[in-house]
């Protein structure tokens, strides 16, 4: 074979070899790109108050609490006549499917009336504005109590402003709120796993969720996430992990 033949054909068999690989790589990009954004990774461990935006007449602050660095949410000295709620977006979180797993502390603060409860929790998908949006949260002073229906309410799920819990408790007696086991005061994971409308909430690395929600109210839909608290509550808050789906 001469010269001229055979680097026609080493060129050939090359190109030939060359294509196959392209194929095979340009087959596999998608795959790793979607492996590498369906599933991104927010985790909020508090070094500074950086992107905690507060709301609703709240402030927070940076303390040690039992031992861990956490986010302090409380009402503001500048307001005498604090709202409902307080609340922190977390940056320009944007979340719709996942799960958002948090450690959270909760307990009525000096002064409180008698019937706090200690309420503390995530809102999730917070609609622009930050006045709508869906809510799991716990009661702690519910959980132990000697008193089987304050039991029943130990954990909630809301969605806000339509459907605040005592509406669903009087329309819906017992379908957004069940029992867990908790402690005032104490550090509490909670994890919530949510699914186009239906969200699921499990505490301190249960198996099981203790609350299921299959019609979220504000439908499948998309919006930020932040710390949430009762304004009668001593909250505090340590880590905060979001997983998009």
């Amino acid at each position: 074979m001469s010269e001229a033949r055979r680097r026609v054909l080493h060129t050939h068999v090359m190109r030939s070899v060359h294509s196959r690989w392209l194929v095979l790589l340009v087959a596999s990009v998608p795959v790793s790109l979607a492996a590498l954004t369906a599933a991104p990774i927010q985790d909020w461990t508090f070094a500074s108050l950086d992107g905690v935006k507060v709301s609703n007449g709240g402030r927070a602050e940076l303390v040690t609490y039992r031992g861990r660095r956490a986010v302090h949410l409380l009402v503001s000295s500048e307001h005498d006549t604090p709202t409902d709620s307080v609340s922190a977006t977390l940056g320009d979180t944007d979340f719709a499917n996942g799960t958002i797993e948090a450690d959270v502390a909760g307990a009525p603060r000096a002064g409180a009336p008698g019937d706090s409860r200690g309420f503390i929790g995530i809102a999730l998908r917070v609609q622009p504005g930050g006045q709508r949006y869906e809510n799991f949260y716990v009661r702690p002073t519910n959980g132990r109590a000697d008193d089987q229906l304050r039991r029943n309410h130990a954990v909630q799920y809301t969605s806000e402003p339509d459907f605040p819990w005592p509406r669903l408790r009087e329309e819906t007696p017992g379908k957004y709120e069940a029992y867990s086991d908790l402690e005032p005061g104490a550090w509490t994971a909670l994890k919530i796993v949510v699914s186009g409308r239906r969200g699921e909430l499990y505490v301190n690395g249960a198996a099981q969720p203790c609350l299921i929600v299959t019609d979220l109210k504000l439908g499948d839909t998309h919006g930020g996430v932040a710390l949430w608290a009762h304004a009668s509550t001593d909250a505090y808050f340590s880590r905060v992990n979001i997983r998009k789906n």
